[in-house]
């Protein structure tokens, strides 16, 4: 098992308030996490870096392949709640209440399943081959008010892209003073891959050409081509991913 990732100011954008942390814990576990700023002047990437620093530090320290799944569960719950009140307390103590908060998705791979957190619109997806079919699936769902609007059958998915408030999250880490992650368990194979993103990926993209990418490139070097496809794109927005190849 390896993991690979990459963070790319891309082409419009005077600063990367994206994050990203990948390691390999042992030679059977794997573990990401990729964060997404928002916020005034470097505030944003102030809250990608903490959230990161905190997550994967807790990570680091506490991670075992002895833990059952609901320790791994409990890790990394823990883990993002533990970023918020540091980031949420830094805005309210630093930065005269102003806004300061991040995206999140994180993970810890190993013994078959795939461990996942994420607050916001930053994204996980699993890789893999049925049948004779390369096949891409969205594990995470966007804490988006856009998602809110198809969910309710109000647009469509290609309305949502074009959407004048895409970008606007209704759960962050450091916006207020607890937050719920979403969490998900995902059985995976020896072959596959787990892909984590930003939405610089995801916006100005589209699944299938990411799948496609991962499946005709080498491992090594999905990172490095999505994110050249992002910036071939328009690179509206930092764009940050990372590989697990299982």
């Amino acid at each position: 098992m390896n993991v690979y990732s990459k963070t790319d100011i891309g082409l419009q954008r005077e600063e990367n308030q994206d994050t990203v942390w990948s390691e390999k814990l042992s030679d059977t576990a794997c573990a990401v996490v990729l964060c997404d700023g928002m916020g005034g002047e470097k505030s944003g990437g102030l809250a990608s870096q903490m959230a990161v620093d905190i997550i994967s530090k807790r990570i680091k320290e506490s991670f075992s392949e002895m833990m059952n799944r609901n320790s791994v569960r409990n890790l990394l719950i823990t883990a993002v709640s533990a970023a918020n009140s540091i980031v949420y307390e830094t805005a309210q103590r630093e930065l005269d209440h102003s806004v300061m908060g991040t995206t999140c998705v994180a993970a810890i791979v190993f013994g078959g399943c795939a461990y996942i957190v994420n607050v916001g619109d930053s994204r996980a997806y699993h890789l893999f081959v049925s049948g004779e079919d390369e096949c891409i699936r969205q594990i995470t769902r966007d804490h988006s008010h856009v998602r809110e609007l198809v969910e309710r059958g109000e647009i469509t998915e290609e309305q949502a892209k074009v959407h004048p408030k895409r970008n606007k999250i209704t759960r962050a880490i450091g916006a207020d003073s607890s937050v719920t992650p979403d969490y998900f368990e995902l059985d995976v194979n020896d072959g596959d891959m787990l892909l984590l993103c930003s939405d610089g990926l995801t916006s100005y993209g589209d699944d299938m050409d990411i799948l496609d990418i991962c499946f005709e490139v080498k491992r090594e070097d999905c990172t490095e081509a999505l994110v050249r496809y992002a910036n071939n794109n328009g690179g509206h927005d930092n764009v940050s991913v990372a590989v697990v190849d299982i």
